[in-house]
């Protein structure tokens, strides 16, 4: 498909989010379209929080909408406003998917954690027995934490600036995986096999680290889920300090493989 094969058939997917200028999920998308010889496109559209509700009574009401994808800072409020919930998206109470179902509802899931691990794992990182550390909780962070409890990490430690919000995800992620040893904590001089930044933090220049890798293991893994810059400050120093780094591009690929698949396509790896 080319862009002059846009016409009233087409199917037209988006991205929203607060920014989106990083986002990749278009080019991802499109050329898939392409490739596929789909008559569909994806394009960002730039939502302001406070626009959330209104924005999306609106899509709702385009008929030739089929798929929304959802990032940063909307993917929790975008649970309370689709009709149902997937597994992930009602364990995570978040989502980062939403389509049109046969009956014209709006079904939502999420597959930000299940992306990271199947990155991780593409890169030939296994997690399974592994002591993790992750902070942040918002949409992704939460999704990483279940995602990691489902593959089977040894020890999970996590942080946030918002107490009520890791209090709630880490209630969630007990009452579903009651064996993991799960704690609230910083990362301080504990020895971790990956150390994940599920935080904006790194998206902006004048954004201090999320936390300083440099008393960690050298064998430990940083991992960022942010794509843009894909060697953020944190990765940065983390080359510095002699450790193994994995940006959010493979998280990226790994959740938009999933998402198409949501959305009935093979992106492939």
């Amino acid at each position: 498909m080319k862009l002059e094969d846009i016409d009233g058939g087409t199917k037209l997917y988006v991205i929203i989010g607060d920014p989106v200028s990083a986002v990749r999920t278009p080019g991802v998308f499109n050329e898939m379209f392409v490739r596929q010889d789909t008559n569909a496109v994806l394009v960002p559209l730039h939502v302001a929080a406070a626009h959330l509700e209104s924005v999306w009574a609106g899509l709702k009401a385009i008929r030739n909408l089929h798929g929304v994808v959802i990032t940063m800072p909307h993917k929790s409020r975008m649970c309370g406003l689709v009709d149902s919930l997937g597994q992930n998206g009602k364990v995570v109470g978040a989502i980062n998917a939403a389509r049109r179902t046969s009956d014209d509802t709006w079904e939502g899931d999420m597959f930000d954690g299940l992306g990271c691990v199947n990155g991780l794992q593409k890169q030939g990182h296994s997690v399974a027995g592994k002591s993790v550390f992750l902070m942040g909780t918002g949409g992704a962070g939460a999704a990483i934490a279940s995602a990691m409890a489902q593959a089977g990490v040894r020890r999970l430690v996590i942080t946030d600036v918002n107490a009520e919000r890791l209090g709630q995800v880490m209630a969630n992620v007990r009452r579903e995986y009651p064996r993991l040893s799960i704690a609230a904590g910083q990362i301080g001089q504990e020895e971790f096999d990956l150390a994940i930044n599920a935080t904006p933090l790194g998206m902006r220049p004048e954004d201090p680290l999320p936390f300083d890798p440099s008393g960690l293991p050298e064998s430990t893994l940083v991992v960022d889920v942010i794509t843009k810059p894909e060697i953020t400050p944190l990765l940065s120093r983390a080359q510095e300090t002699g450790h193994r780094i994995q940006s959010g591009r493979h998280m990226h690929r790994g959740q938009a493989v999933a998402c198409a698949e949501f959305f009935g396509f093979d992106l492939g790896w």
